[in-house]
C-alpha cells in the first residue's frame, strides 16, 4: 500500500488504491504497509479517513478486517492488514523485527469459510531488506507456523518478502512443504517491482493443502498512481 501514497511518495492514493482492489473481486487480500494512523496527514489530505486506511480499505465490501501494527511513530503507525469477505475469528501478530533500526511484523488470522470443514489458516508478512535478516525472520515464521498450525489444514503466507535473489525462500519453502504459487504453475516466481515494468521477484504466494487454478500479475504504467509493487493474485482451491 505505500502508506497509501505513489511511488516516491509523489501523491496520494489511497481512494485509486481501494478502486484497484475493488476490482479484483478477491474473498481475501494481503497488504502491507497499511497506514491507519498518521496525525499529519490526516490533517493535510482531505481525502484521508478519519476512520483509518484499514477500515476505509475493507468499506462495505470486505466484512471482516485485521491489522498488524509493526512500525510506531510519534505521528502515528503502519504494518500488515488483512481483508477478507469471510469471517475472521482469531488473529495475532507477532514482531518478527530483526535488528533494531527495522519494524517488521507477521500477521497471522483464522479465517472461516462457508461449506468448509476445516479451518483456513492466512499469515501476511513483510520481510527485512538485508539478506540475514530475512533468513531469521523466515526462521521465526517457520517455527511459529509449526508450532501453532496444523499440517494438514489449508493455509496461505502472502506478502513482501524482498527475497530477489530467491534463496531464502527455496530453504522456508522446503521446511514447511510449501509451494509458491506461480513458481508452480509457471514455473517461476512472479516478477512484482517496480510495478510500472517488474523486474525483481520480491513478492510471494505460499500454499499448502491446495490446488492452483489461476494466478496473475496486475502490473503497468497505470500504477504509476497507485503503487510501486504490482498486484498478485491467485484463484485456489481446497486440496
Amino acid at each position: 500500500m505505500h502508506k497509501g501514497f505513489t511511488h516516491f511518495n509523489a501523491r496520494f492514493a489511497l481512494q485509486s488504491q481501494r478502486e484497484l482492489l475493488r476490482k479484483l473481486h478477491a474473498d481475501v487480500i494481503f497488504l502491507q504497509e497499511v497506514q491507519d494512523v498518521h496525525i499529519k496527514h490526516s490533517k493535510r489530505f482531505n481525502a484521508w479517513s478519519t476512520s483509518g486506511q484499514l477500515e476505509y480499505l475493507a468499506d462495505s465490501i470486505w466484512s471482516d478486517y485485521a491489522y498488524g501494527k509493526n512500525s510506531i511513530y510519534p505521528a502515528g503507525h503502519h504494518g500488515n492488514a488483512l481483508l477478507s469477505k469471510f469471517p475472521i475469528t482469531k488473529s495475532y501478530n507477532q514482531d518478527i523485527s530483526a535488528h533494531a533500526s527495522e519494524q517488521r511484523g507477521m500477521l497471522h488470522c483464522e479465517i472461516e469459510v462457508p461449506n468448509w470443514d476445516i479451518t483456513l489458516h492466512a499469515v501476511c508478512v513483510h520481510l527485512g531488506l538485508l539478506a540475514p535478516w530475512r533468513r531469521q525472520q523466515l526462521l521465526d515464521i517457520a517455527h511459529y507456523i509449526e508450532q501453532n498450525i496444523p499440517a494438514d489444514a489449508p493455509l496461505i503466507i502472502a506478502g513482501d518478502f524482498n527475497d530477489w535473489s530467491m534463496r531464502a525462500g527455496h530453504q522456508f519453502s522446503k521446511q514447511l512443504t510449501l509451494h509458491e504459487v506461480f513458481e508452480r504453475h509457471l514455473g517461476k516466481p512472479a516478477r512484482s517491482f517496480p510495478a510500472l515494468l517488474p523486474i525483481l521477484r520480491m513478492d510471494r504466494i505460499y500454499v499448502r493443502n491446495f490446488k492452483i487454478k489461476q494466478v496473475e500479475v496486475h502490473a503497468g504504467a497505470h500504477f504509476l498512481n497507485i503503487s510501486d509493487h504490482a498486484i498478485l493474485t491467485a484463484e485456489l482451491i481446497k486440496a
